[in-house]
């Protein structure tokens, strides 16, 4: 037998897991395209979670080495997050809900690939990443030249800004040819959706949302417990070969 909706359609998956559910004297498989999504699905949201907290646990600890703060790290987490967030819903109201299928010359087939979020995060999250260590890193620059945490933040958007708009357009450009293709993975991942990611991230984040909460708080953008700063003090990251700066400038004790 074959379903009547779409491969990929909530019904074609229930349709799906109905059948495994049967109770039958002999072995009932279900074979085809809907079924081996839903395998992949399957796999994938069992060893998903374990790779997820790897990839932030590194995230934090290099940030930390690097700001010694741990108000930061989890913060650019946030920031990367709310991002790919964004671009996920964008992906779904094009690609899943069938919208612009005219205007990109694509067949919607109901729902997203499952890897293509996957690699998307990959890439998304790497380059954030990316962007926000350029900006942080000049932030903590101006702060441990002598700056105020408020003028530290000014400091470090005007050194930033331009290189980082830049190289996310030159990006963008580069990356949106692929959504000339005729694939639509390559269309929607590597094209429409990474370039979403990119400007979103250069543009909303980097250049709004981050300073704007650095700002607010402040002195607790540079907390972090006294065990942490001590641990930092030995072995954070350093421009230049010098000492660790003083973490405790200006930040609240605990």
């Amino acid at each position: 037998m074959a379903p009547v909706h779409d491969p990929l359609s909530g019904a074609s998956q229930r349709l799906v897991h109905d059948i495994r559910s049967l109770r039958a004297p002999v072995y009932v498989g279900v074979a085809g395209t809907t079924a081996g999504y839903v395998d992949l699905e399957h796999s994938l949201g069992v060893h998903l979670p374990a790779v997820l907290a790897v990839v932030v646990a590194a995230t934090v600890i290099v940030l930390f080495l690097m700001t010694g703060s741990v108000v930061l790290p989890i913060k650019a987490v946030l920031m990367n997050v709310l991002s790919l967030s964004a671009v996920f819903g964008i992906l779904v109201l094009i690609f899943q809900d069938g919208n612009l299928q005219g205007l990109l010359g694509y067949h919607s087939e109901g729902a997203l690939d499952a890897t293509q979020p996957i690699l998307l995060f990959a890439i998304g999250f790497g380059l954030a990443t990316d962007y926000g260590v350029f900006l942080l890193s000049r932030i903590k620059e101006a702060r441990d030249a002598g700056a105020s945490d408020s003028d530290a933040v000014a400091i470090g958007l005007e050194r930033t800004g331009r290189i980082v708009t830049a190289a996310a357009l030159l990006f963008a450009v580069a990356i949106v040819a692929f959504a000339t293709s005729e694939i639509v993975f390559l269309k929607e991942e590597l094209g429409i959706g990474t370039a979403l990611a990119v400007l979103i991230d250069a543009s909303v984040i980097r250049a709004l949302l981050v300073p704007s909460l650095m700002e607010l708080l402040g002195k607790w953008n540079w907390w972090a417990p006294a065990p942490l700063r001590k641990l930092h003090a030995r072995i954070g990251l350093r421009e230049g070969g010098g000492s660790a700066a003083a973490l405790g400038r200006g930040a609240p004790q605990t």
